[in-house]
């Protein structure tokens, strides 16, 4: 199978997987109900994601793939640390709140095993998370911020950003949030951050 169809076949378990998901929760989307929705064999899914929490997760990478790929390019470019946390913030936002982490995050507070939870965890904040670190760390370096500790600067970075916006959207009572709402929240965000950890 082709790189390029092998992708749209992937992106079109995914929307059945987030249907079944929303519908009957992460204990109730089975791995055979999801091939299902899709039109797809169930030994397609366990060949490319090897069992639920595999396609689980491989769903929290792909959320997460275009805010994981800009921190990438700013820590390659060697970019200034602040500007490329305010570049990235609006991506990092867009998807925290975007109806695809919402879905994950409300079905994950349901699920007993913890299984979910786990899943977005490794694939999403674990892997994201340390990128942070490293353009604040950067930015420690260079003497352009001022923190106690990277960790620390991290955390109140992503705290100004998202503060309970998340657990808002998770719990309904929170809409959706418009471009214009992303980008006057990233702006306060942005600018209490900077006389927070000003050198």
């Amino acid at each position: 199978m082709r790189e390029e169809t092998k992708a749209e076949r992937q992106a079109e378990i995914e929307k059945a997987a987030y249907k079944l998901l929303n519908e009957r929760g992460y204990g109730g989307a089975s791995m055979l109900s999801i091939a299902k929705q899709a039109r797809a064999s169930n030994e397609t899914l366990y060949r490319w994601y090897g069992d639920k929490t595999g396609l689980f997760k491989a769903m929290v990478e792909s959320n997460a793939r275009a805010t994981k790929v800009a921190l990438e390019q700013a820590i390659r470019d060697e970019a200034e640390p602040l500007t490329s946390l305010e570049n990235v913030a609006p991506t990092l936002l867009s998807m925290l709140l975007g109806e695809r982490a919402i879905s994950l995050n409300r079905a994950a507070a349901a699920d007993e095993s913890g299984e979910l939870g786990a899943a977005i965890a490794g694939a999403g904040r674990d892997t994201v998370f340390p990128l942070i670190e490293a353009l604040i760390q950067r930015g420690l370096e260079g003497r352009a911020l001022a923190a106690p500790s990277t960790r620390i600067a991290a955390e109140w970075f992503l705290a100004l950003l998202i503060s309970d916006l998340q657990v808002r959207r998770v719990n309904r009572t929170l809409p959706a949030p418009s471009d214009k709402d992303v980008d006057a929240r990233v702006a306060a965000a942005i600018g209490a951050f900077r006389k927070l950890c000003a050198a």
